[in-house]
């Protein structure tokens, strides 16, 4: 298999006016193409801070981080940034939709920011947007429609640079049960066509869709097992 994710000995601690604080203590994972893991563990567990580091949007203290084989050490901030836009696809919590664009200009943003030309951005914005049942809304804003809908729209624009990799934070946090429930069989789809996806939740219902669960604990993993197999949920 071919590893998305390697870390090893990975370290965190951040100055402040109290001296160092340690947030994550020597820290390894590998994570294979294809794979769907679920991150948990307690408020100041570490998992948020991992899941910065591992979207390249934090370094670590020590230890190494290879993203596709790459060690992202070693490169500068346009190379990362390079790097972060054709591998990554986020998904958060709060949408982070740009209020005042319509939903197809927020699909297709990060496609500008990868110098992909008008046309093209928006075929692919439109396309994403269909997939995600949402076409007819293509140039509607934000407020226009629901949070489930708003969550759909940010995993299209998540989807939209085809990356290898989704990091998703809370992606349900923010939604009732039966669309939190239509949102994981959408990231079920997308797992089984090969993406590999790594999720954060404190849910555990919405952890039982992964296939494998990580659990951090004062900085540290504690726990790192497969799923196990039931009936439900629909993947």
């Amino acid at each position: 298999m071919t590893a998305v994710i390697e870390v090893a000995g990975l370290d965190k601690s951040y100055r402040t006016e109290a001296g160092d604080v340690a947030v994550l203590h020597q820290v390894g994972l590998r994570i294979d193409q294809g794979e769907f893991v679920a991150v948990m563990g307690p408020s100041g567990s570490g998992k948020s801070t991992f899941m910065n580091i591992l979207g390249c949007l934090d370094r670590p203290s020590g230890g190494s981080y290879r993203l596709t084989g790459r060690p992202v050490a070693e490169l500068d901030r346009d190379a990362l940034a390079q790097l972060r836009n054709q591998t990554i696809g986020f998904v958060f919590q709060g949408f982070n939709l740009l209020p005042r664009a319509t939903l197809e200009d927020n699909v297709a943003l990060p496609l500008v920011y990868a110098g992909v030309g008008r046309h093209e951005r928006r075929q692919r914005a439109r396309a994403l947007l269909e997939r995600v049942g949402l076409g007819r809304y293509a140039q509607s804003r934000p407020n226009q429609i629901s949070g489930g809908q708003q969550q759909r729209v940010a995993i299209a624009r998540a989807l939209v640079g085809q990356p290898r990799l989704i990091l998703a934070d809370e992606p349900t946090g923010n939604l009732d049960s039966k669309t939190s429930e239509e949102v994981m069989a959408l990231f079920c789809q997308l797992n089984d066509e090969g993406i590999t996806i790594v999720l954060v939740t404190h849910e555990h219902d919405i952890a039982a869709y992964a296939k494998r669960l990580v659990r951090f604990l004062d900085g540290r993993i504690v726990e790192d097992h497969p799923v196990l197999p039931r009936s439900w949920p629909p993947c």
